[in-house]
């Protein structure tokens, strides 16, 4: 549930957010790296009040009207993160709304323009953390609801994302640990270069922090994970690596990368020399980093994939680490 009213500093007064441009060109000097750039779609989560028929992160969702609200009967190990009475069906949660208006890169299924992501807010076995499930919705078919989500009893905070609207923007990627174990070898040296003179120059750059993968809540390109990559498998006919979907992220930057994904936007005072986002008072940096409010173990993330090779319903599967 909302851990309170957004502060000045959590509420978004911008109508979108910017990327800062890399400090070198990636291409240019790893040409072994260009055929592997991707898209993906920075959400951009900030504190706000979400209506059912906007993107969201924790917004509460527009809903068809026939149909009962989700709850997870599984047994749930017995962590922290446990259901105060486990023979009892917990509501699960809203995490995430996308419309197609505002990110038609997904792979909508026909009939559809709405994805949502729900998630039962207790450590379950998978993972030690929630279980999401997805739904491909038709807006025209579903309603603001006209009572509050039912909620969980015990969940806590770490697991209920707060209402958070969206920016969505566009950002080209490459790989960090997707990418190919001998061409890592092969530029190895050639990173270790880049980072020292980018260090002499005064603008500290690495291609693992600052070129490759976009952190925090975003769609496609490339899972930013916190351990080694886990693709998984189409259960369906096809048999085949699937999709990424969805990154849910426990904060949108670390301690390096922010650097360079903190939003042109959010730099308050950017132009003053020596200027870092760690010198913001608690409140508004954690606006910035950690806006939903949601801590998936240590820092870490969950990731959603979805069958890309026709399979009949799209299967879907997750996987999540730390650090």
């Amino acid at each position: 549930m909302p851990k309170g009213p957004p502060s000045g500093a959590e509420i978004s007064s911008c109508a979108s957010r910017t990327t800062p441009p890399p400090l070198l060109d990636v291409e240019a000097l790893f040409p072994a790296i260009a055929p592997l750039r991707r898209e993906a779609v920075r959400l951009h989560p900030r504190r706000g009040q979400p209506g059912p028929r906007d993107s969201s992160v924790g917004g509460a969702p527009a809903w068809p009207a026939a149909e009962a609200w989700p709850h997870c009967g599984d047994s749930h190990p017995r962590t922290r993160f446990a259901p105060v009475d486990d023979g009892v069906a917990q509501a699960m949660v809203p995490v995430l709304q996308l419309y197609a208006r505002d990110v038609p890169e997904l792979p909508f299924p026909e009939g559809t323009d709405v994805l949502q992501v729900l998630w039962c807010p207790f450590d379950h076995e998978a993972g030690y953390v929630p279980r999401p499930e997805i739904f491909w919705r038709d807006s025209a078919r579903c309603e603001p609801l006209v009572e509050e989500p039912p909620r969980p009893v015990g969940a806590r905070d770490d697991y209920l994302p707060d209402p958070c609207v969206l920016h969505p923007e566009r950002v080209v990627e490459y790989p960090s640990w997707d990418l190919d174990d001998e061409v890592a070898e092969e530029l190895e040296e050639a990173f270790e270069e880049m980072e020292d003179r980018a260090e002499e120059d005064g603008s500290p750059c690495a291609y693992w922090s600052h070129l490759s993968v976009a952190p925090g809540i975003k769609v496609g390109g490339y899972p930013s994970w916190t351990q080694d990559p886990y693709w998984p498998t189409c259960p369906g006919p096809c048999g085949q690596r699937m999709r990424h979907l969805v990154t849910i992220k426990s904060a949108e930057f670390d301690g390096a990368s922010w650097r360079r994904w903190v939003p042109v936007e959010d730099r308050s005072g950017a132009g003053e020399d020596g200027w870092s986002v760690f010198a913001l008072p608690y409140e508004e940096r954690n606006a910035l980093q950690c806006a939903p409010g949601i801590m998936l173990g240590d820092m870490g993330g969950m990731y959603l994939f979805v069958c890309a090779h026709g399979c009949p319903d799209m299967p879907f599967r997750y996987h999540s680490d730390c650090s």
